[in-house]
């Protein structure tokens, strides 16, 4: 397309010119720039706690699959007769076979079930939180929740292999795909694009963890949907031994990738630390690169200004002057000296000119604050004097305290030294004996549940290095991983928060899917999803959240001590067996009448919702179902909850001696009241309900 409009500036007829124009500029709308693959609709959503009615959208229990829907259009005798939209057969079931379904688009409305909590630091008003769901929908519910206000995402979502071990797809291949990876790939697009409108915009990071079957594509899909946003990806051992490919006769692979996206000003921060004292480190002056000599034009050429003279007084050996640039085409020897110093051009050993290392005013103002010297002197060189300067990175530390100042040398440089030692960056090759997965990730994990039960999970030391990089100095961070698997996540930033002392937050999701052997096995046994004796088997329940109350608690799931010390750099040992000070709760992802909520029916279901959209702050509140309260004012949540209108007075009294309210709900179904209300009550957010709920928390509000 480039190169057409190329073609059409030649054009000489104005008016052709401008035809062929617009008609380029048609076809160039319909070009799609980037990956291209067919976009899969999510399948439709089982909504288990609505009541199967006349009208109902629904599929059968035993179905594996939500695309064969029937439409309820009556019910005698507990027997619904249904039409299928396939085709308009009528078929009868029993409504104990039937689960209600929502097509793609159709508005569901979402609420969160406590299952379990774990409270381990009562004094603490931190909780972290497992939501069992589909990622897809869990995403939405927290695009409102969270709208720019997550700091770090990390995500190992499933590969592609083609392993069914787990329903928890890793087989996202449709045979009617043209292209094979073109489902793995809708899927992952429609979950980055929310995922994109939680993170903050200002800074913010999202990782993403992949194995050699996707990372290629991977890195397109995250180019396409973060432009702008810098994209780093590293490797990472994480089987230094070796891990065969199916047939023996491919290379055995010991790495994954780890892709960083780093948005808004987001920046990584040193992996590790050098030796103590470490003194600080001076560059040259001039650039090495052939690109960057004098009078180059290409890509990443410095221009005509970083080609000036250095005066270097003779006798000290010190830079006492710095000269004008001076341009293409004039000779260096025909610049004037001045008395009593030898005058330094950027010149390669073999004669070529080069380019300073910065223009001139950013030179005389690092040499007045002793950031550039004299290092050596060769009279036999044609640039006899060595010019070195520090770094932007060393001069940011040096200014921001973190350097021992000790003076100047005899040549004016600035001398010290870092206490801590020197900032050392990360590589983008990892290979560290933390980052084993059989070791840190399998092992450490069946030693906590006491079975194998999730195949492959990650070294917890690579998922804690991976947030640290960006959270390491935000300790209130709020972190977020939607493919959750065995929890990893939320065991790493515990042990984050317990090295620095931070009070991270961490939200992780997963769905509770059981393996396909696993289903085979329960359906022959006549029993479906939903179903107790299904239910306790899928991941969430089986393995992610025992994960999390064990290491909490620092014991296995049959309340033994775990054994061993966390690896950290920490001056004292971090036992297993102490656990952590932390909360977490366990919520189910459910879905509600809207004619219930509108009517009020449901506010004991929203609760949870209010307590995680004020900050997940303090134990959740809970209310009993003859609790007959006109309002909720919660200091240890943070929040309060106006329960009916006519009570306001009494509300507002009630909230001005409180100074930890920091969002109030009130619920109104009359705009010019709620404006009224929250114009007299200072406090930080108030929210309408439920028009807030009803307008905006649609759980396929925004999907594409």
């Amino acid at each position: 397309m480039a190169a057409i409009n190329d073609l059409i500036k030649q054009v000489t007829d104005p008016e052709l010119r401008n035809r062929l124009q617009k008609e380029v500029d048609k076809l160039s709308k319909q070009k799609k720039f980037g990956i291209v693959f067919e976009e899969h609709l999510p399948e439709g959503t089982r909504l288990y706690d609505l009541k199967v009615k006349k009208g109902s959208n629904v599929v059968l229990k035993k179905s594996p699959s939500n695309l064969d829907i029937y439409k309820v259009i009556s019910i005698n005798n507990e027997v619904a007769s249904c039409v299928r939209k396939s085709d308009n057969s009528v078929v009868n079931f029993g409504i104990d076979e039937l689960v209600s379904v929502a097509e793609f688009g159709d508005p569901i409305y979402p609420y969160l079930k406590p299952i379990d909590s774990i409270c381990n630091a009562p004094d603490k008003s931190l909780w972290h939180t497992l939501i069992e769901a589909d990622n897809y929908h869990a995403l939405q519910l927290l695009e409102y929740l969270y709208p720019g206000k997550v700091d770090c995402i990390y995500i190992d979502p499933p590969y592609n292999t083609g392993n069914r071990d787990w329903k928890y797809n890793n087989d996202y291949i449709d045979s009617n795909d043209a292209y094979r990876h073109s489902k793995w790939l809708s899927m992952m697009k429609k979950r980055l694009v929310l995922a994109k409108k939680l993170l903050n915009p200002q800074e913010s990071m999202l990782i993403v963890a992949i194995d050699d079957k996707e990372y290629t594509r991977l890195g397109m899909l995250l180019e396409e949907i973060f432009s702008g946003c810098k994209i780093t990806m590293i490797s990472s051992v994480i089987n230094p031994e070796g891990k065969a490919k199916k047939g023996g006769t491919d290379f055995s692979r010991v790495d994954e990738y780890i892709y960083f996206v780093q948005i808004g000003s987001a920046s990584i921060l040193p992996e590790k630390r050098d030796e103590e004292n470490a003194p600080f480190v001076w560059e040259m002056f001039r650039r090495h690169s052939r690109a960057n000599g004098r009078g180059m034009h290409g890509v990443g050429a410095c221009g005509p200004n970083q080609f000036y003279p250095i005066y270097v007084d003779k006798v000290t050996n010190r830079i006492v002057d710095i000269g004008k640039p001076i341009m293409e085409g004039v000779d260096r020897f025909s610049v004037p000296d001045k008395p009593g110093c030898v005058t330094v051009f950027p010149v390669r050993d073999d004669g070529t000119e080069m380019n300073w290392g910065a223009l001139r005013d950013e030179a005389l103002d690092r040499l007045s604050k002793g950031y550039m010297k004299v290092t050596s002197y060769n009279p036999n060189k044609p640039q006899p004097y060595a010019i070195s300067y520090l770094t932007g990175g060393t001069i940011k530390k040096i200014e921001s305290g973190e350097a021992v100042i000790e003076g100047y040398d005899e040549r004016g440089g600035i001398k010290g030294y870092f206490p801590s030692g020197k900032p050392k960056m990360p590589t983008t090759h990892w290979n560290k004996q933390t980052h084993k997965a059989t070791t840190y990730g399998t092992l450490l994990l069946n030693s906590i549940i006491g079975h194998q039960r999730f195949d492959y999970p990650k070294s917890l030391y690579a998922v804690e290095d991976c947030l640290r990089i960006f959270v390491g100095n935000k300790p209130d961070a709020l972190i977020l991983d939607f493919f959750a698997g065995s929890g990893t996540t939320l065991h790493a930033v515990n042990l984050l928060n317990a090295e620095d002392g931070g009070n991270r937050r961490c939200i992780i999701v997963t769905n509770n899917e059981v393996s396909e052997a696993e289903q085979k096995t329960l359906t022959s046994k006549g029993y479906r999803p939903g179903d107790d004796e299904w239910e306790e088997i899928g991941i969430a329940r089986y393995v992610t959240w025992p994960r999390t109350v064990c290491s909490i608690k620092g014991c296995n799931i049959d309340g033994k001590p775990l054994k061993g010390d966390y690896i950290t750099d920490t001056p004292l040992p971090l036992h297993m067996e102490n656990g952590f000070e932390s909360n977490a709760i366990y919520f189910k992802l459910g879905f509600l009448d809207k004619t219930e909520i509108s009517l009020g029916m449901r506010f004991i279901e929203i609760l949870p919702l209010l307590w995680m959209k004020s900050g997940a702050i303090g134990e959740c509140p809970h209310m009993d179902k003859d609790d007959n309260s006109k309002m909720l004012i919660l200091p240890e949540n943070k929040f309060a909850v106006l329960l009916d209108e006519n009570y306001f007075s009494e509300f507002a009294n009630k909230l001005s001696g409180d100074k930890l309210i920091e969002t109030v709900y009130l619920l109104t179904d009359y705009e010019v009241n709620y404006r009224s209300m929250a114009s007299s009550l200072n406090v930080k957010n108030t929210v309408q309900l439920y028009r807030d709920y009803l307008d905006n928390f649609r759980i396929n509000h925004g999907r594409d």
